[in-house]
């Protein structure tokens, strides 16, 4: 039975000294690390991704759907959400197969749960069903809906409009990397992460500038952020970018990125 390596995220440290004491009672459950704060979380998993991550969804600052857009789709840990929200929650969980605890947690749902994370298979859509998730608990539109989140083009901008606001302005320039979650584009800044509606393709293709090169089939990057890149097995590469993200590239795109980084060391 393979360990699953696990992250704990919840600002209420009782609930995250509960949820730890009973875990310490599965077998094959490894705790790498306890945060209170999704901030705290993403540096946790800059550079040692857990296989599963039990993720509280109301925090203060930032809620537990801001830590899920810092994933690649196919590395996406697998995710147990741990809240006190009710039966409104709990009905937008199971449309979207996404797994959950009510508070206090249950030993025996507790288990029930760390058997379905060891039954899931990788799926490059579940990152889209967790953000579709999000939208139900957001009380925004769900997918599909045509006014859910969409953008504009004006000026070297990305204007990304939620029908909740007016618009958020972001400059090309300042895009780090971009991924796909089937409808789902997730805009990485150095310092935010915007969610709206896009195909990875034609954002590349017509709207972004050429300094955006695909790493993967769901992920491109602006190879002005890049700082390092290290060679795998199997033609794959492994980037780090300057805000200290590491992606992986697929051996289909490893190639094209080399001598894309090649032709830019030489201008």
């Amino acid at each position: 039975m393979k360990t699953l390596n696990t992250l704990l995220v919840d600002d209420e440290l009782s609930a995250i000294e509960g949820l730890k004491l009973r875990l310490e009672r599965v077998d094959g459950i490894h705790i790498i690390d306890m945060v209170t704060s999704v901030d705290e979380a993403i540096e946790c998993v800059k550079n040692d991704l857990p296989d599963l991550i039990f993720l509280d969804i109301q925090m203060p600052g930032k809620s537990g759907f801001d830590l899920l857009k810092q994933f690649q789709p196919e590395q996406h840990p697998a995710i147990v959400f741990v809240t006190a929200f009710h039966q409104y929650a709990v009905r937008a969980f199971e449309v979207e197969a996404v797994d959950y605890l009510l508070k206090p947690v249950r030993q025996a749902r507790l288990n029930e749960a760390i058997e379905r994370v060891r039954a899931r298979r990788p799926d490059p859509l579940y990152k889209q069903q967790l953000l579709t998730a999000s939208d139900a608990l957001d009380g925004s539109p769900g997918a599909g809906s045509s006014s859910s989140s969409s953008y504009r083009v004006e000026s070297e901008k990305l204007i990304i409009t939620d029908g909740r606001n007016s618009g958020q302005f972001v400059p090309f320039n300042e895009i780090v990397w971009v991924d796909a979650a089937g409808d789902y584009m997730c805009i990485h800044t150095h310092n935010e992460t915007y969610v709206m509606r896009a195909r990875l393709k034609h954002l590349v293709e017509n709207i972004l500038p050429p300094e955006f090169v695909r790493i993967h089939k769901s992920t491109a990057v602006n190879i002005r952020y890049i700082q390092h890149i290290e060679a795998l097995r199997n033609s794959e590469y492994r980037i780090e970018l300057t805000n200290e993200k590491a992606l992986k590239v697929s051996r289909t795109y490893s190639a094209a990125l080399k001598t894309r980084l090649f032709s830019a060391q030489k201008k």
